[in-house]
């Protein structure tokens, strides 16, 4: 498709907010070896997105600018690159682009071969772009790093899961419960029936000074805590910790890792575990293996048009949704 022109949506430089998301005209991009063209028909978009707009992660994202911001995206394979064998053009796709490049928000959109994985036709494309940043993420927190074995077969597990009104959060919620734990969760008040919804044991409204203080209703001690929420201290979490309490912050700042090198420098048995996303094709595979089971659900808050984004982008910035936001062609 060399040549040719689609829409997108881009902005041309940090530290703006939605006003600055232009929908304009720029050619389609090319599949180099290894990579794929994907029509794209649903984009998400995930609280990181409006964080490296802000400027948050420079120098390391956005690599370059103009940035079409975006990286979870579902829909059809129109080319590939040299070297690509998983999928074929006419195959529908659920892909997660880089961070440092995006390119989701767009007509088109170029990703990695290996990070790209089948849509089955019970998982809508809405659903599909849905889950590859937040579900990765819950899955990697809660499986790579915690050890929770989603069979169900590993020891009883209490596990707090903080501001469980983000999509990764929603995610956590769903695969604790896979594993069988005992999950407490805390979000937004109007979100309470949501999160019980999706398995929670307990929720929190984590405006009250209990859900501030990450109580459990129940007075359970948390074996994992999945940090999902803003940045908190390491005394408001440490009485509510099993003997073995493990912190695992998906939103690490520097200083929970700070509380991560002095917990591991006096070999405390209790520790804050910063998480940083390692994406892997087979644990997408896995999550949307488990979607077309009705296992687990991508929450979507709500759906708009690609050609008029702000209002997307600023209720992404607000950060007061229950799921995930989707862009649409």
């Amino acid at each position: 498709m060399a040549g040719k022109l689609m829409h997108a949506v881009h902005y041309t430089n940090c530290g703006g907010g939605p006003s600055d998301l232009k929908y304009v005209e720029v050619p389609v991009p090319t599949p180099k070896k290894d990579e794929v063209l994907i029509k794209v028909e649903a984009a998400s978009l995930s609280p990181i997105d409006w964080v490296i707009q802000q400027g948050g992660l420079k120098p390391m994202f956005p690599r370059e600018l103009p940035q079409i911001p975006g990286t979870d995206v579902a829909g059809e394979v129109v080319d590939v690159g040299s070297g690509v064998k998983n999928v074929k053009p006419g195959d529908k796709v659920i892909a997660m682009l880089g961070f440092a490049n995006g390119g989701g928000l767009a007509e088109f959109a170029v990703a990695k071969a290996n990070l790209t994985v089948i849509r089955p036709l019970e998982v809508s494309a809405a659903e599909g772009a849905g889950i590859p940043s937040a579900s990765l993420m819950a899955h990697q927190a809660l499986t790579d790093s915690a050890g929770l074995k989603l069979d169900g077969t590993g020891k009883p597990t209490n596990i707090l899961i903080t501001n469980a009104s983000e999509s990764v959060g929603n995610y956590a919620i769903q695969l604790a419960k896979l594993g069988n734990a005992h999950v407490t969760a805390t979000c937004a008040p109007e979100h309470i029936d949501l999160a019980k919804g999706l398995g929670a044991d307990e929720v929190v409204d984590q405006t009250t000074p209990d859900g501030q203080a990450l109580k459990s209703p129940s007075g359970k001690k948390y074996d994992i805590v999945i940090h999902c929420g803003e940045p908190t201290s390491w005394s408001t979490f440490e009485p509510h910790l099993a003997s073995n309490g493990k912190i695992y912050d998906v939103k690490p700042t520097p200083s929970s890792i700070k509380a991560y090198a002095l917990k591991k420098l006096t070999f405390s048995k209790k520790q804050l575990i910063p998480i940083l996303l390692s994406c892997k094709a087979e644990n997408m595979d896995f999550l949307v293996k488990l979607a077309k089971e009705g296992k687990v659900k991508t929450m979507i808050d709500s759906k708009y048009s690609l050609s008029n984004p702000e209002d997307a982008w600023a209720k992404n910035a607000e950060n007061k949704i229950f799921g995930k936001i989707i862009l649409e062609p």
